[in-house]
């Protein structure tokens, strides 16, 4: 496959009884594994701006380009519609202090897309109040991510924008070139939207996408009163690429030919099928390199 793959250090980061690595071993198995370059968790236990000073970034982006691992993103995690219940906290200001920083920590490791989320909506506000809100929000952050030479992403995750068609409308509305999508597929996926016509509306706003697979596992209450099963919304679990429901390859093929040339990670960021150990772990990273080789 033409782009670049990379590796999402949240797979690594202990979480969902996970096994963990510490960055710098993160990014060696991720150079071992043969990845051309890692997505960086931009929080604790990993890669957070308040435990790396000037030494610690000066260490890690000599790593990363010793490695040959080129092709980076860093992952924040934002909600830019917190604090509503609480209008004297100044959380627009927060959470662009946490942007800020985290672009100057992209620039510092030569890192040039950094992942944002909308935000959750919340019964605070109206939802036009928390859309404005989080236009308003992007276009400060990517003014300021601009200034510093970094993409601003943002990834297709939280309630506010959570579908493609909005998506496209907060990018066109935020209107900035230094705000584009990550977007991905396994929300669409899930959202029961078509993914080829999300893929077509998205494909050339998007620099990036993040991948995993997934299985849908029914759910069901007993009502004792029936005798009966009340269907439940079906539990989530991640399978290695190629076992699960979402046809991938199609994903990327449309969102190729609507103008996607940027890069690709991949991630075990909820349980997995087999465990958490570092053993199961490889297998599944190795098995996205194979699943992506064999697209050609």
């Amino acid at each position: 496959m033409r782009h670049p793959l990379l590796l999402h250090s949240v797979s690594y980061a202990g979480l969902w009884g996970q096994a963990f690595l510490p960055i710098d071993l993160f990014v060696a198995k991720a150079r071992a594994l043969g990845y051309g370059g890692v997505m960086l968790m931009a929080k604790r236990p990993h890669v957070s701006p308040l435990d790396y000073g000037a030494d610690a970034r000066a260490a890690l982006r000599r790593q990363l380009r010793d490695s040959g691992l080129h092709h980076n993103v860093l992952a924040g995690y934002c909600d830019l519609t917190a604090g509503l219940d609480k209008r004297e906290i100044p959380h627009k200001e927060i959470q662009l202090s946490y942007i800020r920083d985290l672009c100057q920590l992209a620039a510092d490791l030569e890192i040039g897309i950094v992942r944002l989320f909308t935000g959750y909506e919340y019964p605070h506000a109206s939802y036009g109040e928390q859309w404005n809100l989080i236009v308003d929000t992007l276009r400060e952050a990517s003014a300021i991510g601009g200034g510093l030479g970094v993409t601003l992403g943002v990834q297709n995750h939280h309630d506010v924008a959570g579908g493609f068609e909005a998506m496209h409308d907060l990018l066109h509305a935020v209107d900035s070139p230094h705000c584009k999508a990550l977007f991905d597929a396994w929300a669409p996926a899930l959202q029961g939207a078509n993914l080829a016509e999300a893929a077509a509306l998205l494909g050339n706003h998007t620099v990036h996408t993040t991948i995993a697979d997934y299985q849908l596992r029914p759910r069901y209450q007993y009502q004792p009163a029936l005798i009966h099963y009340e269907a439940r919304t079906p539990a989530v679990v991640a399978v290695p690429m190629g076992e699960g429901f979402i046809d991938y390859a199609a994903f990327l093929r449309i969102l190729e030919s609507n103008g996607f040339s940027g890069s690709i990670a991949y991630e075990m960021c909820s349980p997995l099928i087999g465990g958490g150990s570092m053993e199961n772990l490889d297998r599944c990273a190795k098995r996205f390199l194979e699943w992506a080789a064999a697209l050609g």
